[in-house]
């Protein structure tokens, strides 16, 4: 399938229709989360690969008025394996920045290849493990911020799931937040709504994350940062 070919499928998908983009949001002007600036690093589903670029982010910012600094790229891992990955293009972010939250993906692409896991505490950027906690101490250091991983919704990985229990483990050494989306009872919706909502088993369209994702993450946000 060609690139033309793709973005007529895309367009053509309900999800992405005209009601649910970002043009026709309203700005909550007494969102708790209104001037809060954050930054978002991750890959597709931060970027808003099927939603022509309309992730939770852009919602986040027409609704409730954050201040995003959004470092997102398809296809990259958690796992440093080259100048794409989320360590390398963490370091481009400016470090005078004045964050309040600093949110990573925990990325679908480090279980679809497989990326070893490593142990907590090992040092090694090449695993999960030690990719997450590289990139934790590294904010941390850098922006004085609180740092949150948010997951995707269900879909068929037992890699990306154990990914998760990973995580939790992380949390029980290092402060952070988790925005589960994986374990949340959102995930219980019918099959005709979920078409709506979901380009792919990983990827929201736009009336996914206008109507599923952003309102889960909004909510969670608010509990993390008081």
């Amino acid at each position: 399938m060609s690139h033309e070919q793709w973005l007529t499928l895309l367009k053509q998908h309900p999800g992405n229709a005209e009601e649910y983009d970002i043009s026709t949001c309203r700005l909550n002007e007494g969102s708790p989360l209104k001037g809060k600036r954050m930054i978002f690093l991750g890959s597709s589903v931060t970027f808003g690969a099927c939603s022509f670029e309309q992730s939770f982010v852009e919602f986040l910012e027409a609704e409730d008025g954050i201040i995003p600094y959004k470092e997102a790229v398809s296809g990259t891992t958690l796992a440093d394996l080259n100048d794409s990955s989320y360590i390398a293009r963490m370091k481009t972010i400016p470090a005078d920045f004045r964050a309040d939250a600093f949110i990573t993906q925990l990325s679908t692409n480090d279980a679809t290849k497989m990326i070893p896991p490593g142990t907590i505490g090992n040092k090694d950027t090449k695993t999960v493990a030690g990719a997450i906690e590289y990139i934790i101490e590294y904010a941390q250091k850098t922006w004085k911020c609180p740092v949150i991983f948010y997951t995707g919704t269900r879909y068929d990985s037992k890699q990306y799931e154990k990914m998760i229990e990973l995580l939790y483990e992380i949390q029980k050494v290092h402060e952070i937040g988790i925005i589960d989306l994986w374990n949340n009872p959102m995930n219980h919706i019918d099959k005709d709504t979920y078409s709506l909502y979901m380009a792919d088993g990983i990827h929201p369209a736009k009336a996914g994350y206008r109507l599923w994702w952003t309102p889960e993450i909004r909510k969670t946000l608010i509990h993390l940062l008081g």
